[in-house]
């Protein structure tokens, strides 16, 4: 049984995560520091997060992203929950990323935040952590 029953359920739980991060003047400084722009491309339910310094839209991409990073919403929920290790999802195909490795690994310790963040937001949305 998938993790999100509806679209509208995955749509406000990685948008609230990714309005949290964004929000982090540390977080956004270093997404502009580095010219970075990217796309959370989830399956199972359709959900996609753009970021951008400043910026978070759900289902709209404005400008072409720097990185691309796909995985079903299962695996994005198992991953920030911390019970999936981010080497394992790319190593084992769960996760895609597309764009410059040299991009991906400026952006990677950005994300410590929404591991620490994730799991609260879950139980408060009504799925288990």
């Amino acid at each position: 049984m998938p993790v999100f029953q509806t679209k509208a359920q995955a749509d406000e739980l990685f948008g609230d995560l990714f309005r949290i991060l964004a929000a982090d003047p540390d977080f956004a400084g270093e997404l502009e520091r580095h010219r970075l722009t990217v796309a959370l491309v989830h399956t199972k339910p359709d959900v996609t997060i753009y970021l951008a310094p400043g910026e978070v839209h759900v289902d709209e991409v404005p400008a072409p992203p720097v990185l691309t990073v796909k995985m079903s919403c299962d695996t994005a929920h198992a991953l920030w929950a911390g019970k999936l290790l981010l080497p394992l999802a790319v190593a084992t195909g769960k996760l895609r990323v597309r764009g410059s490795m040299a991009k991906v690994i400026e952006f990677a310790p950005l994300l410590h935040p929404a591991f620490d963040r994730y799991p609260d937001l879950a139980v408060a949305a009504g799925l288990a952590a």
